[in-house]
């Protein structure tokens, strides 16, 4: 896994996280306990902090930034699926940012919250917790329920075990 210092600035990596070996860190980065950032993943931390919380996952392909000094918060036990971009804001705790979707500057999303898969979260957006975000722009905000708070109620964990067995088993094949 490349961890890179930026302006003397390292990633700080708790030893109980799973980081993938193409996963890739720069700068002012914390990770906590039990996190798992998955392969293709780019957290770029050069003109801010990115903290990503305990048991939160960056899921394959995904990218993280921030800019202008500020600090970009991944809360505990967030999903971030794959190919997402969150840029420059804050997520709640056991919020759920679906596949492709984007989080821009300034946004807040409530604690469990699902972020629908392709939305885009606009700049200073607030999504309230226990809801729904959908669409491009995320307008429709509906209550958390059924399938989507299913969701939000297991992924966290399932992703755990994942990474526990990825850091068990995975080896580079020459």
């Amino acid at each position: 896994m490349p961890l890179y210092s930026f302006e003397g600035k390292s990633p700080v990596v708790h030893p109980e996280a799973w980081i993938a070996p193409t996963a890739t860190l720069v700068g002012d980065v914390v990770v906590e306990k039990d996190v798992s950032i998955w392969y293709g993943v780019v957290v770029r931390a050069d003109l801010g902090r990115i903290v990503i919380r305990e048991g939160a996952n960056i899921q394959d392909n995904s990218v993280l930034h921030v800019g202008g000094g500020n600090v970009c918060e991944v809360g505990p036990n967030v999903t971030v699926g794959h190919q997402c971009l969150v840029h420059d804001c804050t997520i709640g705790e056991s919020a759920l940012i679906g596949n492709g979707a984007i989080v821009l500057d300034g946004a807040v999303i409530g604690a469990r919250t699902l972020v629908a898969a392709g939305a885009t979260v606009t700049p200073g957006s607030q999504i309230p917790g226990e809801s729904v975000a959908l669409g491009s722009p995320a307008k429709k905000i509906v209550p958390l329920e059924g399938t989507a708070k299913l969701f939000v109620d297991h992924n966290a964990a399932v992703y755990h075990d994942l990474a526990r067995r990825h850091a068990a088993s995975v080896e580079l094949v020459e």
